[in-house]
């Protein structure tokens, strides 16, 4: 259900390595318990990210909820059109929904990062369904 090639974090965002940047999003779970996402406040191109720091929030139907960057370094793009249509983050959090991309400053970070297995096994340790 979650892709291979992504690392994931224990608040639900994932990372995929793309050359010397990785693309950073939300997951599926994170998409199907925050309901509708109606806004999305992301830091502009040129701005730092450090890992496990607060980088931006997201806006659903039920809740405002802080995003947290998987990595450290600088934002090098915003996917403006999930800024502009939040709702594809709901409809494909995986690929189109996905919310910056970063220059890395520390590739050795993504080693702290999960597996989709070991994401996959940390979500049934969690209340609720999965």
């Amino acid at each position: 259900m979650y892709p291979r090639e992504h690392k994931y974090t224990k608040q639900h965002e994932w990372v995929r390595l793309e050359d010397d940047r990785v693309v950073v999003g939300i997951t599926d779970y994170a998409q199907d318990q925050l309901g509708d996402v109606v806004f999305l406040s992301v830091p502009e191109a040129g701005s730092q990210v450090s890992q496990f720091n607060k980088f931006g929030e997201i806006e659903s139907v039920k809740a405002v909820s802080d995003l947290f960057s998987p990595v450290s370094g600088e934002v090098v793009e915003v996917n403006q059109e999930a800024v502009a249509e939040p709702e594809v983050v709901n409809q494909d959090p995986h690929g189109k929904g996905w919310l910056i991309k970063v220059s890395l400053s520390r590739p050795g970070e993504l080693d702290a990062l999960m597996s989709s297995a070991q994401y996959e096994d940390y979500l049934r340790t969690l209340p609720g369904p999965a």
